[in-house]
């Protein structure tokens, strides 16, 4: 299957990611763009977005980037730093600015922006399988 296209089929298989209202933006190997509106359901008890959300968003971009080589690819160990309180309303775009592989191994750093403010910073380590993804 061809790389930019795994991210659509991920998508099409992952109920939360739909839930959630994410859209692919862009995705080619090695690099997807994703973005979600923060809607009301999704705010915390203080009224602002629940960092659950701005971690599955990067969470989200990465496995669908680290995917794009072709094999399975499950996460190892993701970080995230919240930058900016995010509100109702607020459109996310979240891109993998970094995706580097070394051996089975692979590296990626994913920015979380609201229009032009950097509001998180994602990083994960994935481990890519030897199994092919298919049409």
């Amino acid at each position: 299957m061809q790389g930019e296209k795994i991210p659509y089929k991920m998508l099409s298989l992952d109920p939360f990611s739909q839930w959630l209202g994410i859209e692919i933006l862009h995705a080619e190997v090695g690099r997807v763009r994703l973005g979600l509106k923060v809607r009301p359901e999704m705010l915390n008890s203080m009224g602002f977005a629940h960092g659950g959300i701005t971690y599955s968003l990067a969470d989200t971009a990465f496995g669908f980037t680290s995917n794009t080589h072709g094999k399975y690819a499950v996460s190892i160990e993701t970080s995230i730093n919240h930058i900016e309180a995010l509100n109702e309303g607020d459109y996310l775009v979240a891109e993998c600015t970094l995706d580097h592989t070394k051996n089975k191994v692979g590296f990626n750093i994913v920015e979380i922006h609201r229009g032009e403010e950097l509001v998180a910073l994602f990083k994960g380590v994935v481990y890519r399988t030897s199994k092919d993804w298919e049409e």
